[in-house]
């Protein structure tokens, strides 16, 4: 989702259609969570200052762990998960060191899922680690739909299937907190102005940065949440878990955390799926301006598919549709409209539910019927694609993925200056003109990060010339709108993957197994490590 940025956030796509289409899923907005999920990456020290393999000095006790799995009974954060983290799943807590400088200091738990593998004991692989990107998607959340989806594939019975909430995300402790339930409904959520309207003063970016600090547990947390430790705790995990080496897929920002892995870890890994690649090499604003430039391309093709219809709420016209849409939503930056259970709708929850729902054309329907609803007056329609991607639980209680998604990104990327992120903002409504707010954007916008304690550490670009890397499955969309086809390439020649093309408009595939060609690639390469020839294509 998606990060959902660097990349989108994916770990929402496993039931967004058909969740939308049954009408079960509440109604709110969660606009900034989508907005703030295409923030990611920028450049800091590169990937060649820094070593491959980082010391493990000081970490015996924490490689020597083992995992004492039981009941799930008090690991969700929200009803719905309760619902889902049932037998046959059971979980555990990952003891993992706040700072890896320090590993006698403070320590922070990753929580863990897995469901063990099926099949014969004597026929099992080990573990298949997964991440649904974001950053701030739940790891144990995508490891039940996984499940599901894959309920009929020998992959369930080889392997066991582990999900983890990277630091600071849902369940882990601690848990980056900002906001209260609240606050989001009534859209008081915002983390970043790009893509969005409002303004900010340099109080702003402070007090935002003080009160995720006093709800996560101080600023050391705040600094401690990101990509780089993430991926330690990734090894701690592998060890933890008795494997010799990690089999792990990764989707969208997850392709960011296995490339990273990789690069730290290059002769620890055994097999890697990269799906929806984030480019290593893009810094903003380079980056954050594709994804945009990808977002309106889509935004197009759906006043396109909508003008092809009856009474189509953008126009009968596809060229005017970005006018029609502004003409829709600028009025709710002074006037948010009814959005059903005493809520409301401003013009950020608008814009950013609309872009969530552009990432997979199934859902182009719900919006154009949220689209028809908006023009009445009605916005209950439209924010219930952002409570979905957003993570509002149906009885109304939401997931820290808004907060997590900032956190991780904070500690990625370079903060940058008001004077660039002007730029930035002023250049990403050129390049995707119906998220345009209608304002001014110098002297009133400033990045989110500004006042974010630590610095950031991720440093692009990363995995760069990885060596002693076993062969890599690197899938990659053709209309992927949130990570470019191009990004696989990059990546793949950068660790030496394989990049099996997916023709189709969708973001990221494999791990939701809704197309059998990818489907069976990705199972032959997990289990028996079989590459798909060079030019293999399939098709959604």
């Amino acid at each position: 989702m998606p990060l959902f940025d660097p990349g989108a956030s994916t770990d929402r796509s496993r039931s967004l259609v058909p969740r939308l289409t049954a009408g079960r899923i509440g109604a709110a907005p969660a606009a900034a969570v989508v907005l703030a999920l295409v923030a990611a990456c920028t450049s800091t020290p590169t990937s060649a200052d820094r070593k491959p393999q980082p010391s493990s000095a000081g970490l015996d006790a924490y490689y020597g762990q083992k995992l004492s799995f039981g009941s799930c009974e008090g690991y969700a954060t929200t009803p719905g998960q309760k619902k889902l983290y049932v037998n046959p799943f059971e979980c555990a807590r990952l003891k993992v060191p706040l700072d890896y400088q320090e590993p006698n200091g403070k320590a922070m738990q990753v929580a863990v899922l897995r469901l063990p593998a099926q099949g014969d004991p004597g026929q099992r692989i080990g573990s298949l680690v997964l991440n649904p990107g974001g950053p701030g998607g739940s790891g144990m959340v995508q490891a039940t739909s996984f499940a599901a989806a894959y309920a009929k594939s020998p992959l369930l019975q080889r392997f066991d299937v582990v999900g983890f909430d990277p630091r600071g995300v849902g369940s882990s402790t601690p848990a980056i907190s900002c906001f209260t339930d609240a606050e989001r409904d009534r859209g008081e959520d915002q983390t970043t102005l790009l893509a969005s309207a409002g303004e900010w003063a340099e109080d702003d970016t402070r007090r935002l940065a003080e009160r995720c600090a006093k709800g996560s547990g101080g600023k050391e947390v705040l600094a401690a949440v990101g990509t780089r430790n993430a991926a330690r705790d990734m090894d701690v995990l592998r060890s933890a878990l008795g494997d010799e080496k990690l089999t792990y897929a990764g989707q969208s920002y997850g392709t960011r955390l296995g490339a990273v892995y990789a690069e730290m870890f290059p002769q620890k890994v055994r097999a890697l799926v990269l799906d929806g690649v984030v480019d290593p090499t893009a810094e903003n604003p380079r980056r954050r301006l594709t994804q945009q430039a990808g977002f309106q391309k889509n935004f197009e093709k759906l006043a396109a598919s909508c003008a092809a219809g009856k009474d189509c709420p953008l126009g009968d016209d596809p060229a005017k549709a970005t006018e029609a849409f502004q003409k829709l939503v600028r009025p709710l930056i002074d006037k948010p409209v009814p959005a059903g259970k005493g809520r409301t709708m401003n013009f950020n929850q608008a814009v950013g539910s609309v872009t969530a729902g552009l990432y997979y054309p199934e859902a182009w329907p719900v919006l154009i019927k949220g689209l028809a609803q908006l023009k009445k007056g009605d916005g209950t329609q439209i924010t219930k694609v952002g409570d979905l991607f957003g993570g509002r639980d149906a009885s109304g209680v939401w997931d820290n993925f808004l907060e997590a998604n900032l956190a991780i990104n904070c500690n990625d990327e370079a903060r940058r200056t008001p004077e660039e992120e002007a730029r930035l903002r002023a250049d990403i409504i050129k390049t995707s003109p119906y998220v345009d707010s209608g304002e001014k954007v110098e002297g009133v916008t400033r990045d989110a990060c500004e006042s974010w304690p630590g610095e950031p550490s991720l440093g692009i670009p990363y995995a760069q010339d990885v060596k002693d890397l076993p062969g890599t499955l690197i899938i990659s969309v053709t209309g992927d709108p949130a990570t470019p086809y191009a990004a696989g390439k990059v990546l793949a020649d950068a660790i030496g993957g394989t990049v099996l093309t997916v023709e189709g408009a969708r973001h990221t595939v494999a791990q939701e197994g809704v197309n059998p060609c990818v489907n069976a690639a990705f199972a032959d390469y997990l289990i028996d490590l079989k590459l798909p020839a060079e030019d293999r294509h399939c098709r959604l």
